[in-house]
């Protein structure tokens, strides 16, 4: 059994800590908790960075880094490659979908997964941030999971 007891928190590069900041906590509602200066790293190196952090229902948070002097510029990755999924209720799912597209926020979906539904938008650094909403959890699938990693390993080989 693992000792890890849940997420605790993500940390993301970003290009602004106030369009962030906009996205997640006027868009998204998660509140802004804390946020710090850092003016140097645990390897000496000189720095200044904004360290901050948005807190979730279950007391995880999404945190990011803005690193002054040091540019960002987001790679727009495949949709697959990189994405937060944030769990929410099918009302709440609903809203938001609207809510992205009147504030003109690009918003795809609503996706039907068949035991969650999920709807997608892009944050202010290009991140993909998808809201879902599970169905039916008891049931995640009919397969066992291993038989599945087993299958895909054995096409790979071919």
């Amino acid at each position: 059994m693992s000792v890890i007891k849940k997420l605790h928190h993500n940390a993301y590069r970003c290009i602004d800590s106030e369009e962030t900041r906009k996205f997640y906590e006027d868009f998204l509602n998660l509140k802004l908790v804390k946020a710090f200066n850092i003016s140097n790293t645990f390897t000496g190196r000189n720095i200044n960075a904004l360290h901050t952090f948005y807190s979730m229902n279950d007391n995880s948070y999404l945190a990011f880094f803005e690193i002054l002097g040091d540019s960002f510029k987001y790679k727009k990755w495949h949709d697959f490659d990189l994405h937060i999924a944030l769990e929410v209720d099918k009302t709440s799912l609903q809203k938001y979908f609207h809510k992205g597209k009147s504030l003109g926020i690009e918003t795809r979906g609503i996706s039907d997964h068949g035991f969650i539904e999920s709807i997608y938008f892009r944050d202010p650094n290009g991140y993909v941030i998808e809201l879902t909403s599970p169905k039916n959890i008891s049931n995640l699938t009919d397969e066992d999971p291993h038989e599945v990693l087993d299958t895909w390993n054995s096409q790979k080989n071919v």
